[in-house]
């Protein structure tokens, strides 16, 4: 498949948009650790802005659980976490499946692996877990084969992201949160346009596409199903605040 560079969102798209964001890497630089994430001290007062002018049809969808996403400030929004396996409203309790506690077996084999291994870190989740190795790159070969092992072993599903390989329950995705949360108020009868960066929001802009709207890759070219593009996390920043700003 040729790839090819595409070309920046109209500001236009926001207009009666659904609007689905992913966290790291779309609205945040990517950290070098998992807790090092810096939001800065304008990002949340503007997703206020936009999603009031978007009569409140904004959600948050990432890899990261609801738990921590609240604990980083956005606990006034719509949520997704854990790649579609959690959902939260403002003010109410997350809906989420157990913990399992097959993972808390692959937290502690990932807890072995990493321990004499500088650079390779291991992030709990409130319902996963992930082995990190930003650090440590020459690490992945070897923590990619624990973590099919691990998977086949316990019946569980890898998700693979950027320098990290994440053990959760299978049956939901980025996209399958997407889906669902087009069902329902508020953001049922907009127009969805999801926005990520990395390979595991494909599946947002699979659903993005199949409900009549678009995605937005955030990021160099790649093959992606994605329709528009923006270089980097500042380009979105102002891409979205253009839009709060919008009249029209």
């Amino acid at each position: 498949m040729l790839i090819i560079d595409l070309p920046p969102p109209p500001p236009a798209l926001l207009s009666g948009a659904a609007l689905f964001l992913d966290f790291d890497g779309t609205l945040a630089p990517i950290a070098e650790t998992p807790d090092g994430v810096v939001l800065g001290d304008d990002l949340l007062p503007m997703l206020h802005r936009l999603r009031a002018r978007l009569d409140g049809r904004l959600a948050i969808v990432s890899g990261r659980s609801i738990a921590t996403l609240r604990d980083l400030g956005f606990g006034d929004f719509l949520l997704a976490g854990t790649h579609g396996l959690e959902f939260a409203r403002p003010g109410e309790a997350a809906d989420a499946p157990p913990r399992l506690a097959a993972i808390d077996a692959v937290e502690e084999a990932f807890q072995v692996f990493a321990q004499d291994k500088v650079g390779v870190l291991v992030e709990r989740k409130s319902i996963s877990v992930g082995l990190h190795f930003r650090g440590a790159p020459d690490w992945q070969q070897a923590a990619g084969d624990l973590a099919d092992a691990l998977a086949t072993q316990h019946g569980l599903s890898v998700q693979r992201g950027k320098m990290l390989f994440e053990l959760r329950p299978g049956g939901a995705d980025k996209g399958s949160a997407v889906t669902q949360l087009m069902r329902e108020a508020p953001m049922k009868g907009g127009r969805p346009v999801f926005i990520g960066d990395d390979v595991t929001d494909e599946e947002g802009f699979a659903a993005a596409v199949d409900h009549g709207g678009s995605g937005i890759l955030v990021g160099p070219p790649r093959h992606t199903l994605a329709t528009f593009s923006l270089e980097q996390v500042a380009d979105v920043r102002h891409y979205l605040a253009e839009g709060a700003a919008r009249s029209d």
